[in-house]
């Protein structure tokens, strides 16, 4: 029975782009125990795989705040003595930098990873036992298959399978009928999308009587989940949630709306409708991933207008619309919003 440690520790959506190499070994080898190293803000994610036997949470991004503090040195040797308590077949770091390739090293089992022209910091490379090269032309989540793929001896021809499931939630918050889930937070000020965006794209849906629901992790986001949910007729603010319950959210949603952030590409691997929208970076290597319904639009400076995000969701959602209606791409009035039509989800 294959011993497999996985250390891909942050951010949330490299993370979630990791998990198909955990359907990938479980497709090839089926009896295989597979833990996973994470950063511990992160460490729901993995655990909606079923396939990841036990999660060890790592807080480097804590510690190094606080690095000559006696508590923190505590917890480092706690996860020292964890990470090193069991031996590994094979330790596999896909993340490809010194701080992963350091957490590699300490783990006890065959170190791999990649090589110094394929890996985001070359130095890393030094601290394996085994190296691979993986073109940096792909997407991360074809890298992640590919990397694993040759490390373990397959080739991963099988459609990409993220494996995880959201846990059954009721929330008594929700609204009834069909809703969508508008993402507009993100980690840096230019990857937002214009609020007067959301406002023309939340009226739009609320005109086909889908619900907005507005999630936010911090003061400023739910500031401003607040101010959009005042100008998008019937939209929710959710409570704080964890990424349990984000995942339980995202999948019971019609389609998920959002920016260059985690939680969209945590609803492309929960298989709903995504129409991920990018205004500062480029989709190509880092954007949606999945074999579902999942699109992106925009790049680094051409953000997506109202109209086209618009089209694109009508198209991924299969909105049900009259013979009277317009092309896809709507005219929008002069305060911004679509064109209101009857229309009901499918």
């Amino acid at each position: 029975m294959l011993k497999i440690l996985l250390v891909k520790t942050s951010s949330m959506g490299d993370v979630i782009h990791n998990l198909p190499v955990v359907s990938d070994l479980l497709f090839h080898f089926p009896d295989a125990e597979i833990d996973w190293v994470v950063e511990e803000s992160f460490a729901g994610i993995p655990a909606l795989h079923p396939g990841v036997r036990e999660i060890i949470p790592v807080a480097i991004r804590r510690w190094r705040k606080n690095l000559f503090s006696r508590a923190v040195h505590t917890e480092i040797g706690t996860f020292v003595h964890r990470l090193r308590s069991k031996v590994y077949d094979v330790v596999l770091d896909t993340q490809g930098l010194i701080k992963s390739a350091a957490i590699t090293r300490l783990a006890h089992g065959a170190r791999c990873g990649f090589d110094r022209y394929s890996a985001r910091e070359p130095l890393s490379a030094l601290l394996y036992d085994k190296t691979m090269r993986v073109e940096k032309s792909q997407h991360a989540v074809a890298r992640n298959r590919l990397l694993a793929g040759r490390a373990f001896g397959y080739i991963p021809d099988n459609p990409v399978d993220y494996g995880i499931a959201a846990p059954a939630l009721d929330f008594s918050w929700l609204p009834a009928g069909p809703f969508a889930v508008l993402l507009h937070a993100t980690s840096r000020d230019d990857k937002l999308w214009p609020e007067d965006h959301w406002k023309t794209l939340g009226a739009y849906l609320a005109d086909r009587e889908i619900a907005c629901v507005l999630p936010w992790g911090n003061v400023t986001e739910q500031q401003r989940s607040q101010r959009l949910a005042a100008r998008i007729p019937n939209a929710v603010v959710t409570p704080a949630l964890t990424l349990g319950q984000a995942a339980a959210l995202l999948s019971q949603a019609v389609a998920a709306v959002g920016v260059d952030t985690g939680l969209i590409h945590l609803a492309a691997a929960l298989k709903v409708p995504v129409a991920a929208l990018y205004c500062a970076s480029e989709p190509g290597l880092t954007g949606v991933y999945t074999s579902s319904k999942a699109i992106n639009l925009g790049g680094a400076g051409s953000p997506p207008d109202p109209a086209s995000v618009i089209s694109a969701l009508t198209d991924l959602v299969k909105l049900s619309i009259s013979t009277q209606m317009p092309p896809l791409t709507p005219t929008l009035s002069p305060e911004g919003r679509g064109s209101k039509h009857e229309g009901r989800l499918f």
